[in-house]
């Protein structure tokens, strides 16, 4: 796998551990169809899930990568999200590769991401004023952890797609997870082509599930 790849699990972790801090929110009544609703309401319904399950609770990977799929997947926009990590080299992708190189891109995804909810503790997320016109199509939900040490910027990118907001980038600590992924993937797909991209990513998804 890629060098970089611990650097984007990492951020991943940080996401991960950034689900819990929401649970304070949960008095705060909002509408749900705003993008900072949705975030907030996404990440308590989770947080929820991952407390009433005790198999989670004790570290079931199958049953939290479900939980993922099942209350986490449908609110983002892998596509988006794989376009913009591959940059310039997803348009000249087929199709095929491109349905090949986002559904890697969305397991290394979903697998780090439960592996991190396992590992929430109480962290506690300040959402920020959401700076956006009712118009706006596209917009950047801001939040910072705090906890033991310094604050961690935790910021979303959201798209409004058919009357529905999905995230297709998450900013850690300072970096977007895309543009983190960006480097690693164009110097994989310029030594061995957007196959070997694939391969690479499917061997690190292999070496992530036999954790």
């Amino acid at each position: 796998m890629f060098a970089s790849k611990r650097a984007l699990l990492r951020g991943l972790v940080a996401l991960g551990l950034a689900t819990a801090a929401w649970l304070p929110l949960a008095a705060h009544a909002a509408d749900a169809t705003a993008p900072d609703a949705l975030i907030r309401q996404l990440s308590l319904e989770t947080i929820e899930a991952v407390k009433a399950d005790k198999a989670i609770q004790a570290g079931d990977v199958q049953k939290i990568i479900a939980l993922v799929y099942s209350k986490v997947v449908p609110n983002i926009n892998f596509q988006r999200m794989t376009a913009s990590a591959a940059g310039r080299f997803w348009r000249q992708a087929t199709p095929e590769q491109q349905k090949r190189l986002q559904e890697e891109y969305k397991t290394l995804v979903v697998r780090s991401y439960a592996g991190a909810l396992t590992q929430v503790r109480d962290q506690t997320v300040a959402l920020k004023p959401l700076r956006a016109a009712a118009e706006d199509t596209e917009v950047l939900v801001r939040t910072e952890i705090r906890g033991k040490g310094d604050p961690i910027q935790l910021d979303y990118r959201l798209e409004k797609i058919n009357g529905a907001w999905k995230i297709y980038d998450v900013n850690v600590g300072g970096i977007w997870l895309a543009d983190q992924a960006r480097n690693p993937f164009a110097q994989e797909i310029s030594a061995n082509g957007i196959d070997g991209l694939i391969k690479a990513l499917a061997e690190g998804n292999a070496k992530l599930l036999g954790r």
